[in-house]
């Protein structure tokens, strides 16, 4: 059994803007985002038949150092990062199949064929002199498909700082078959923060979300569906028998049903399967046009000295395998002044 500090329901939320496309997004209030700590953003990357392109840009005129790191979904979240400089109002793309720095030398980082998950950037200041500013960074994504369809969206932005928000864990979003969409792409993983505000991949497989999904048709008919962890696994991997341990009804995730399946990706139904073949949050279900309601259960972290918080970066995809896809982003932080 997991050794966790299970959080249930009342959760603080930070939502740092959501990129409209086929699909919908949170309804959620914004918190200030006043803060002298760190910033990152998150972006979905995929190298399965695929090429992930990523940008950032430094908007202020100071230098500014990120750390870049990329957690692995197919390979147990494995960790690969390196560090980059940029000047002021400076942008650079990385080929996530042949990463470069900003200034061209090789990054040192090689991902194996077939890679997929999520990254993380962030701005440091390394040597805590303030010779390198902690900039304000932008940045966006773009996931090609060899059979002609694109993601494209920004990325998540998160500001590390100490804020409760009310709200009811709840986010929807919509989807159709219009335009001939037929596939998506729903991905998902939890990443705790340390205590320098890092965002840590050293027990990551170890901590997860679980949220209850429903879908919802046009005549405003409610479908329960099942209950999903998202974490940073294949539905294979050894880990997730402990996850569906941590979620059996006699635990405190309260509301619970017991989940049947933890995976990084979804898809969203037979009709609208995900496009690799992934795991769907509601089998056996063939609505063409509706909303999918997801809503927190409750969230597991590794109980451990140093935890500052964590992160459940979301991406919502949807396209039609023929030149059209669209991508949203959704986040939320659940921190340590959160009362519990």
């Amino acid at each position: 059994m997991l050794k966790k500090r299970i959080f249930l329901l009342f959760i603080s939320f930070l939502i740092l803007g959501t990129v409209k496309g086929f699909s919908g997004g949170p309804a959620n209030e914004i918190p200030s985002t006043d803060t002298d700590q760190n910033f990152t953003l998150f972006a979905f990357y995929d190298l399965r038949d695929r090429e992930s392109f990523l940008q950032i840009t430094n908007t202020v005129d100071l230098p500014a150092r990120i750390h870049f790191q990329i957690f692995d979904a197919g390979n147990l979240c494995n960790e690969n990062n390196f560090f980059d400089d940029y000047t002021g109002n400076d942008t650079h793309v990385y080929n996530m199949r042949d990463i470069l720095t900003n200034d061209g030398n090789d990054s040192g980082v090689v991902l194996p064929e077939g890679s997929y998950g999520i990254v993380a950037i962030t701005t440091v200041d390394p040597f805590d002199d303030n010779s390198l500013d902690d900039g304000s960074i932008v940045g966006n994504f773009r996931v090609l498909d060899d059979l002609g369809y694109e993601y494209r969206t920004n990325m998540i932005g998160i500001l590390s700082q100490e804020q409760d928000v009310a709200t009811t864990g709840l986010y929807n979003f919509n989807f159709n078959q219009e335009s001939g969409v037929i596939l998506s792409d729903i991905v998902g993983t939890f990443i705790t923060i340390d205590s320098n505000d890092e965002w840590n991949a050293s027990n990551v497989i170890n901590s997860f979300a679980v949220l209850d999904v429903d879908i919802i048709n046009n005549n405003e008919v409610l479908l329960s569906c099942r209950d999903v962890i998202f974490a940073c696994v294949k539905p294979n991997d050894p880990i997730v028998d402990d996850l569906f341990a941590e979620t059996d009804m006699n635990t405190r995730f309260e509301g619970v049903n017991g989940a049947s399946v933890a995976s990084f990706e979804y898809g969203i139904n037979n009709t609208i399967p995900n496009s690799k073949g992934g795991e769907l949050l509601c089998p056996g279900n063939t609505i063409g046009e509706g909303v999918v309601r997801l809503r927190l259960q409750g969230i597991a972290a590794p109980d451990n000295e140093g935890f500052s918080g964590e992160a459940f970066p979301l991406f919502i995809g949807l396209n039609n395998g023929n030149g059209r896809g669209s991508m949203d982003s959704f986040t939320s932080t659940f921190l340590t002044n959160s009362g519990f």
